[in-house]
């Protein structure tokens, strides 16, 4: 995996403004052939924690409001936080999927702002020493106008650790706030990517490799509908081939990859358009409306200044020794890349198949359970992507509720393979699985009466009273027409209501047919 050029740990992390550029006042002019978008992105991914990053306050979403709360997370006088070790652990993790470099030497800082959902008055979050230091995400695009895909690596700044604020709830009211502090103090990691986007097709399979990381690592549902996997974008557009950065405008409320994608095109598009009719980018916060596909003002982007970063005088340094990161590095999974090969390496899959089957955690522990108990590799990838995909849905995957066990679906692609039962069959049994899951394939086959019929003499028998049925379609097939070949081992099928052994039927009916 390609990864940026890692900043020592000891170095100052520049600003955002300086990531992804200050106002300069220029207005290039002219088409919007002209122009190139350059985008960064924040991505906020909620951690699976059990208690939250600073108190043992339960990490639980759904639950009534205001009730995973405690006097540390409603910041009470005198109350002291603890670092939860998980959260750094995760963080590290993703780091490490990543190619980043881990700082050893671990501080937290206070980023002062006010909002009601933010009791202390501050964020924790790290801020000249992020956990992770560069990096990068590999991920395949389309050229949006050649339509060709390409590869490219989306290099990282940094991810850092902090802590998520609680949640406003408005109701359509103008005039009432209802807070919930549930929320208030879930572990985050963010992750900060340097302004080399150039696509909304980019942003979006950067996103959409992300969420499929952190399934893989198990260190956040990726859910973006729930909240618990946020982005905001960052978009500032300049004359093709300039190297300065133009006026960066951030772009929040987006709770899809699609919406992300839209909110890139549109704010590319307003910023062209205002640069061309003569108006001045101006460097602030927008919000996305996902039901016009426009952005709104919310107010001028902050600078690093006005949050006042300090150390936090209550928590202190984390250290990561060697030996703690080597038992993160110990308890790290195989990821989809290297997935990807094995399946292709190990299994002999097809390409689209072996991607199809590590797009998901879940999809792919499942194939390989299945390939525990069966080589038939390709027929496991070919029941997965079909009957057993399926019968899936986003929850059911998520909570690994796979429709029928991996046991038995090697069983019941042995008894296929065996000529036990044919593929129609088959297809019948497998039904009949998902509602009677710890029922063996050859019990279900034998009770439905699918078990394949491979008794020559009373398959001969079905065979001469169909070729008997059709004497002139016979004599066409001997003058040639062999397509009718179909038509016979059709009848039979139909004579032995599905039980016949295909194979076998068609062999008979040639021998009957070529029998002079």
């Amino acid at each position: 995996m390609t990864a940026a050029l890692p900043l020592s740990p000891n170095d100052q992390i520049e600003s955002h403004q300086e990531r992804f550029g200050e106002p300069d006042g220029s207005r290039p002019t002219g088409g919007s052939t002209q122009y190139e978008a350059v985008i960064g992105l924040e991505v906020h991914c909620q951690l699976l924690t059990n208690s939250k990053i600073f108190a043992a306050d339960a990490n639980a979403f759904g639950a009534e409001p205001n009730t995973n709360i405690s006097v540390i997370t409603l910041a009470h006088p005198g109350t002291l936080p603890k670092l939860n070790r998980k959260a750094v652990e995760y963080a590290v993790r993703m780091g490490l999927a990543c190619n980043s470099t881990i700082t050893r030497h671990n501080i937290f800082a206070r980023k002062n702002y006010f909002y009601p959902d933010l009791p202390k008055g501050y964020q924790l979050s790290q801020d000249k020493g992020p956990v992770c230091v560069g990096g990068g995400v590999p991920v395949t695009a389309k050229d949006p106008e050649t339509g060709q895909p390409y590869q490219t690596t989306i290099q990282l700044h940094h991810i850092h650790l902090e802590e998520d604020a609680g949640k406003s709830i408005h109701d359509g009211s103008d005039w009432t706030t209802q807070l919930d502090y549930n929320r208030a103090g879930t572990p985050l990691i963010e992750m900060v990517t340097e302004p080399c986007l150039r696509t909304a097709d980019e942003a979006g399979q950067y996103l959409t490799e992300v969420r499929r990381l952190v399934r893989y690592l198990d260190i956040c549902d990726g859910n973006m509908e729930e909240g618990s996997l946020r982005c905001d974008v960052n978009v500032s557009i300049r004359p093709k081939g300039a190297t300065h950065l133009g006026t960066k405008v951030e772009v929040k409320n987006l709770n899809s990859i699609r919406n992300v994608m839209r909110a890139v095109d549109s704010e590319f598009k307003r910023q062209v358009e205002l640069t061309e009719s003569g108006g001045r980018i101006v460097q602030e916060t927008r919000t996305f409306d996902a039901a016009t596909g426009r952005s709104q003002s919310m107010r001028e982007k902050e600078t690093m200044n006005d949050y006042r970063y300090f150390p936090d005088p209550d928590l202190t340094p984390v250290i990561i020794s060697d030996a703690w990161l080597a038992a993160i590095k110990a308890e790290m999974p195989m990821l989809p890349a290297e997935r990807y090969q094995k399946f292709i390496q190990v299994y002999g899959l097809p390409e689209y198949d072996a991607a199809f089957l590590t797009d998901a955690k879940e999809l792919a522990e499942y194939y390989e359970s299945v390939c525990e108990e069966t080589t038939n590799y390709k027929a496991v990838s070919n029941w997965i992507m079909g009957p057993v995909k399926g019968q899936l849905n986003e929850k059911t995957l998520r909570d690994r509720q796979f429709p029928v066990p991996a046991a038995q679906l090697a069983a019941l692609i042995t008894l296929i393979d065996a000529g036990t039962i044919s593929q129609t069959a088959a297809q019948q049994v497998f039904a009949l699985l998902v509602d009677a899951p710890t029922t063996s394939p050859i019990d279900l086959a034998t009770t439905h009466g699918l078990i394949q019929n491979r008794n020559t003499d009373a398959l001969q028998t079905l065979v001469e009273d169909v070729l008997a049925t059709w004497p002139d379609k016979v004599e066409l097939y001997r003058k040639g027409k062999k397509n009718l070949l179909g038509m016979f081992v059709g009848e039979v099928m139909k004579k032995s209501k599905g039980s016949a052994d295909p194979k076998l039927v068609n062999q008979l009916v040639l021998k009957q047919l070529e029998a002079k």
